[in-house]
């Protein structure tokens, strides 16, 4: 069964396995507005996110809404909020 919440930390696992930046997100800072690409990730690591959040949170991701979600809030909101119509 797929979790049901993904938290910041998730999605930086996520992310980091994917490539594009460095594993490191800035020390102490509030990532959730910053925008994928001055976080370093690019438009194939987050349609590969997109397919890992499918598989791990069982939420899709079409591949036309990946552009759409510039930071990591708008991720969380979308995993999570998909995820509580579920339950």
């Amino acid at each position: 069964m797929p979790n049901t919440t993904m938290t910041l930390d998730d999605l930086h696992r996520i992310l980091a396995d994917c490539g594009g930046a460095s594993e490191d997100w800035p020390a102490g800072e509030d990532v959730r507005d910053r925008p994928f690409q001055e976080l370093g990730y690019d438009s194939l690591a987050l349609l590969e996110a997109a397919v890992r959040i499918e598989n791990e949170f069982g939420v899709q991701v079409p591949d036309e809404v990946v552009p759409l979600l510039t930071s990591p809030r708008d991720v969380l909101d979308l995993v999570n909020g998909s995820a509580a119509k579920t339950v």
